[in-house]
């Protein structure tokens, strides 16, 4: 990776002129910006601007676009791709404490948020209104952040991702313009759906700024049950069965047994050590009784046992805790490690397949490692944990990485169901979606950022525009 250029004196100048000590060049708040959940190593952004308003984003891309440095935008730092490393230098635009509720309009079902407000505060500020707003993709993420990255979570299989539950956006063009797109109408046919462009773009279309998102009332009655299966086969199957019965389960997460010993040891939770199924349902009191019974009886057929339930909120937020722990309990089974975390999602009656050859390739390999999944929508997440000292290991994982990749587009599927592309899945991006859809996104691109400022590197392989 060649070393880029310095940072324009005159810029710099500039940016501590409108942000003074927002406008940082401090190593630690470099490295701080310049480092995710991702193995790459790769140097610093060469300043970090601490934006509080859209006007000061839209000021801080235009004096970036007229030196034709690099922007990077920064949420809350969680990214697992690479996403918001600065690999060809240039500013990281930190959106983070522009972290206001804008609205809640609970009438309509739809609140207004700036970029830097995550999940959790949003879901504090709803809950008062007999609301929550569901994708849970485990990180305390910004909003901003989750809508770049297409994220989705625990809740997907029943209120869907980030995707469907953007109504709206406001970001700031690669020239420093403000966009605005969608409504808070449910439904539209006016022009191009720029919304959805931007959702899943990943920093290199604009920097959204301002978000209106679908929330929802919070269910009458909500009950969590965990079931131990013999097999990860067993497991796979009772989700896959019980998706294609229609039953509208709310959350159906996999947790393998390496898992499963993970956050016993991370949370004193004394659970039988085998794969697990921990499930959550909403709905009417009658309603969740009839899902969890339906669920049950399948579970049975396929030798689930131990079928526990939790149905007050401190014992289920107990479970989710530990499974919204569980890529950091995992790290703990192998004291100074990192870890390749990669995702795939299939066709769920495909699910299993792909499960089971990623394990028996991983258990050949000899690489400690760990499974969890959202596998009612057949998606999955893979942790090989590594020797940081040991390039070997870091060889095999991602080989082992690949090969689970490629079998998931053999097989109809997705080379990322919610991490995204980032730096890690440039390739496999090509292989699934072809040469002819690439040549698209790449016209995109181009005509949305001629100049290529914008989280250049991300998302294609070789030479952007600009370059």
């Amino acid at each position: 990776m060649s070393v880029p250029p310095a940072l324009p004196a005159a810029l710099l100048d500039e940016l501590r002129a409108v942000f003074s000590e927002r406008c940082s060049t401090a190593q630690a708040v470099r490295e701080q910006h310049g480092r995710d959940e991702s193995v790459f190593d790769v140097p610093p952004p060469q300043a970090v601007v601490f934006a509080r308003s859209e006007a000061e984003v839209a000021r801080a891309v235009a004096l970036c676009a007229a030196h034709r440095v690099p922007v990077i935008p920064y949420g809350a730092g969680s990214s697992l791709e690479g996403h918001l490393l600065a690999v060809r230098g240039g500013v990281s635009l930190d959106v983070s404490r522009m972290a206001r509720i804008l609205r809640i309009d609970a009438e309509d079902l739809t609140a207004t948020v700036e970029p830097g407000v995550t999940r959790k505060q949003l879901n504090e500020a709803l809950r008062h209104e007999g609301l929550f707003f569901p994708i849970d993709p485990g990180a305390d993420a910004s909003l901003g952040g989750m809508a770049a990255t297409r994220a989705s979570g625990t809740n997907a299989v029943r209120y869907g991702t980030m995707r469907e539950n953007v109504l709206g956006l406001r970001f700031v063009s690669a020239n420093g313009d403000v966009v605005r797109t969608g409504s808070r109408a449910k439904k539209s046919s006016a022009g191009y759906d720029l919304t959805r462009l931007l959702v899943g773009s990943e920093g290199t279309l604009g920097v959204i700024t301002e978000l209106t998102v679908k929330v929802h009332p919070l269910p009458e009655a909500v009950s969590a049950a965990v079931c131990f299966f013999p097999g990860i086969d067993a497991a796979v199957r009772t989700a896959m069965q019980v998706i294609q019965l229609g039953v509208p389960i709310a959350r159906c997460e996999l947790l393998d047994t390496n898992a499963v010993k993970a956050v016993n040891a991370h949370d004193k939770l004394g659970l039988k050590e085998a794969p697990m199924l921990l499930m959550e349902f909403h709905g009417s009191e009658a309603g969740v009784a009839e899902q969890a019974a339906t669920v049950q009886a399948v579970a049975d057929e396929h030798g689930g046992e131990a079928f526990e339930w939790a149905t007050t909120p401190e014992a289920r937020t107990r479970l989710w805790t530990a499974r919204h722990h569980a890529y950091l309990s995992g790290l703990q089974m192998r004291p100074g490690c990192r870890a390749v975390t990669t995702d795939t999602c299939v066709p769920i009656s495909r699910l299993a397949e792909n499960i089971n050859a990623s394990i028996d390739e991983v258990e050949a390999a000899g690489l400690p490692y760990f499974v969890v999944g959202h596998v009612g929508d057949g998606n999955f997440h893979m942790a090989y944990l590594l020797d940081p000292a040991r390039p070997d290991e870091l060889a095999t994982a991602e080989r082992l990485s690949a090969q689970m990749v490629a079998r998931a587009i053999r097989l109809e599927g997705t080379c990322t169901g919610e991490h995204g592309i980032g730096l890690h899945k440039q390739g496999f991006l090509r292989d699934e979606a072809g040469n002819e859809a690439i040549a698209v996104m790449r016209a995109l691109k181009t005509a949305m950022d001629p100049l290529g400022i914008l989280n250049p590197g991300k998302i294609f392989t070789g030479p952007g525009p600009g370059d």
